[in-house]
């Protein structure tokens, strides 16, 4: 195998340890880096020069140290880019601090709140606007310690803004900020002028208003196809196509240029132009297509390989089949943080496993369909030329079987190769993968040019619609498929892996790939082995992470809450509803839990309420908490009547709550506020019976309401002392009623931050605008699960950390007195 490959692997590898250690690899490694660059040409170089002895010792032992300070670099790389984004996350934040302008390039807005539909969403009608009214992305520029800052942000746009940003403008604003781990979350207040325009994105914004005017209804699917633009696609969908293993075609990657590049290549030969000329200007169209995109990782990667065939092919040079991928995975990384960018990482993955597929299909064809010459045991002559035409027409290059062997192989090793990210990113693995995708691929083949085509005779609009209406039923059809795929039974398994195993079955896959590379594969596939039995085997050694970790699970109209102790110990409040043939428990809590490990040493129903209680049983018989708390308020609901069977079942205590009720685990307190059973009985409505508990550890606490009204919060002012409520995370009770979170209640909790668990497109309309308002004038944000999915907050006792959205950010204390 070339040397360029193998340099391409210790590269990527040395920029994936970069970007896990962060500053501590940059430290460790930061005085020798100017010896480490010099050692690493200096090695190349000689080793170039030496190739001829390559099988002596001294070449082999230069090799190594090569490979060895490429992987070293790698490593510096990545650490100090990660380095260098953060303290510009930071500078942005504090010039905006201080009142100065920064010039933001706008990328387009997104939907704040969607309606699930059946291929996509519709636009929910605007509510009345409260700042902040919508959200969008962009880029931050601005020149920090004599070199230039680019800074990916997410937006909030206010409601009185004299109009609204186009995508593509380039505009100076001011307003407020907090870094994350890859942007700046901000909220503008003013725009101070209009200075220009990014053509690119005004391009693709263009792009996706054409489509939204040609597609209708199925422009979601066709955004997502065509221009890279996920945001409108329903979680029903997604997670339709992520259950029949083909979430990877709801987004631009490799495989969709790579089928653009053909189908103009098609075209440039159907209109007999010199090849030469067609070659170039498939090339030029793809890499102004790539370009309007942003340059997504796997475009690039595709776009890289594209160039690298077409030159091997104009200059007659052979090209080994691993150098084309190596050359597409690793001119992305000229941003090395890039390798932390899930959709490149299942490009290359994927595109790994095709070229893995063809190596194995070339061992195996010599054996593959062969049939004996002649039939025996006396059948007919006629009988016997059956069979040989029937022999003749499976082993031939143009039958089906050919077709069908190779595509069910490349699925097979496509869907092992990519399963521990997949696994990693959904939860789950599709068992139908290798199926689905023989039935879709050629739907997506020819579905792709015909969308592309679509949009660029969008200026002959006639025209454009008829190939708009004549994409119809394969959209259909590619939605079908995947809605067939996931209803059948053992499709698809939903797991749950932890760091360690995601890691280990990584290895294992890596392991396989080389081994079909390899002249000796059994080596390699022993290190699999081995791999898949540390990724088994880690897990069961449970350690917490040290800090005090509180989790809204996304579980859509309803509530989850679980709070993870520094040593790992679970305490769950609410289960999330249940539907016709399911429940949140089963598919959001349970996998949920179980990935992170840890045993439930207690779970809370805060009130007897379907959508908090409808998981409740399944997560009793999967994870056995060792206590039930509850008000002990009956209602009719089903699933406290199965929640109540299970307990029993499992044997575990059951309990109810009082105020003043205290238990501490692991180093935590929680408190049992509300209600007494006095107050229970009196009551005709389950929400005012909610458990109130307040969480603390250290100097921070955390205030959950579970459904509590208006009514049972003033109980609690009346009740309480003074100071006994003020919390600095609080949970709003009622996914953020106008009946609930009232003024003085609010005032007396003074949060720093409001956890709002509510379903997107709900029909309550939760939150109301008037919580919405009263939070954003006391300038408390309100992280919102359907808005940024499940959202995480810890702390050890001090400081508090929030992930939400992919971001991860340090919350700033307005309470903390400057030093």
């Amino acid at each position: 195998m070339p040397l360029l490959i193998h340099a391409a692997g210790w590269w990527l590898v040395g920029l994936f340890t970069g970007a896990w250690l962060g500053d501590a690899a940059r430290s460790a490694w930061l005085a020798p880096a100017a010896g480490i660059a010099v050692w690493t040409f200096v090695a190349t170089v000689l080793v170039i020069a030496l190739r001829s002895a390559r099988r002596a010792p001294e070449t082999r032992l230069l090799q190594g140290a090569a490979l060895g300070s490429i992987a070293l670099a790698g490593v510096l790389a990545s650490a100090a880019a990660a380095r260098d984004a953060r303290v510009c996350r930071s500078a942005a934040v504090a010039h905006l601090a201080r009142g100065d302008a920064l010039t933001l390039v706008f990328d387009g807005p997104l939907s704040e709140r969607e309606v699930p539909s059946h291929l996509g969403t519709r636009r929910a009608p605007r509510r009345p606007a409260v700042s902040p009214a919508a959200r969008g992305r962009g880029t931050v520029r601005f020149t920090f310690a004599r070199r230039a800052c680019l800074v990916l942000s997410t937006v909030r746009l206010p409601a009185d803004l004299p109009r609204p940003l186009a995508a593509g403008e380039i505009s100076r604003v001011t307003g407020r900020a907090l870094a994350t781990d890859r942007g700046v979350r901000m909220t503008i207040d003013t725009v101070v002028a209009i200075t220009g325009r990014d053509w690119l994105r005004a391009a693709r914004g263009r792009a996706g208003g054409t489509i939204d005017r040609l597609f209708g209804e199925r422009a979601p699917l066709v955004r997502a196809l065509v221009i890279a633009d996920q945001d409108g696609i329903a979680t029903a969908v997604r997670d339709r196509f992520a259950d029949a293993g083909l979430v990877h075609m709801l987004s631009v990657s490799g495989m969709h240029v790579a089928i653009i590049a053909s189908a103009l290549l098609t075209i440039t030969t159907a209109m007999r132009l010199p090849a030469t000329v067609g070659a170039v200007a498939s090339l030029a169209l793809i890499l102004a297509y790539v370009a309007m995109l942003g340059a997504p990782a796997p475009a690039v990667r595709s776009a890289v390989m594209l160039l690298t065939v077409m030159l091997s092919t104009a200059w007659q040079r052979p090209l080994h089949e691993w150098t084309a991928l190596a050359l597409g995975a690793v001119i992305p990384t000229v941003e090395p943080l890039v390798v932390l960018d899930l959709g490149w990482q299942l490009s290359v993955s994927g595109m790994a496993a095709l070229v893995a597929a063809r190596a194995i299909l070339r061992r195996w064809q010599p054996y593959a369909l062969s049939f004996p010459a002649s039939s025996r045991g006396g059948t007919s002559g006629t009988w016997r030329g059956a069979v040989r035409s029937a022999q003749r027409w499976l082993v031939t290059r143009r039958g089906i079987s050919r077709w069908l062997v190779r595509e069910t192989i490349t699925g097979v090793v496509a869907t092992v190769v990519t399963a521990p990210l997949i696994a990693w990113t959904f939860g789950r693995v599709s068992v139908l993968a290798p199926v689905t995708n023989i039935l879709a691929g050629p739907i997506v083949a020819f579905l792709q040019p015909a969308l592309f085509l679509a949009l660029l005779a969008s200026p002959l609009d006639p025209m454009a619609q008829v190939i708009a209406d004549a994409s119809a039923l394969p959209i259909a059809l590619l939605d079908q498929i995947a809605a067939a795929a996931a209803a059948m039974p053992f499709a698809v398994v939903h797991v749950a892996p932890t760091l360690a195993a995601a890691i280990g079955a990584g290895v294992a896959s890596a392991a396989v790939v080389r081994a079909t590379a390899a002249r000796r594969a059994g080596p390699w596939l022993r290190i699999a082995a081995m791999a898949l039995v540390l990724s088994v085997w880690l897990p069961t050694v449970t350690v917490g992470s040290g800090v005090l970790e509180v989790h809204m699970i996304d579980v859509g109209q309803g509530d989850a809450f679980a709070i993870r102790t520094p040593r790992g110990r679970w305490v769950l409040i609410d289960a999330g509803p249940s539907w016709n043939g399911g429940d949140a428990g089963r598919r959001a809590v349970i996998p949920y839990v179980q990935r992170r490990g840890g045993a439930v040493a207690l779970m809370v129903l805060s009130h007897a309420h379907e959508d908090h209680v409808g998981g409740a049983a399944s997560v009793i018989a999967a994870l056995s908490p060792k206590q039930w708390w509850e008000p002990a308020f009956v209602t009719s609901s089903n699933g406290y009547r199965k929640a109540l069977v299970a307990l029993r079942g499992s044997g575990q205590p059951w309990r109810r709550v009082h105020p003043g009720q205290r238990w501490q685990l692991d180093g935590v307190s929680i408190d049992v506020l509300a209600p007494d059973s006095a107050w229970t009985a009196a009551q005709h409505d389950a929400n005012e019976t909610s458990v109130v508990l307040r969480v603390s550890y250290g100097r921070r606490r955390f205030l959950f309401m579970g459904d509590a009204e208006q009514q049972e919060e003033s109980w609690l002012l009346d009740r309480l002392p003074e100071g006994a409520l003020r919390a600095d995370v609080l949970k709003l009770g009622h996914h953020g009623s106008r009946t609930s979170s009232g003024a003085d209640f609010v005032r007396a909790v003074d949060p720093l931050v409001g956890l709002v668990s509510v379903g997107a497109g709900n029909s309550y309309r939760h939150p109301s605008p008037e919580v919405l308002e009263r939070f954003a004038g006391r300038r408390v944000p309100l992280l919102r699960s359907d808005l940024e999915g499940t959202v995480v907050v810890s702390t050890n006792g001090q400081w508090l950390d929030v992930s939400a959205h992919g971001d991860r950010w340090r919350l700033p204390d307005r309470r903390a007195v400057p030093p």
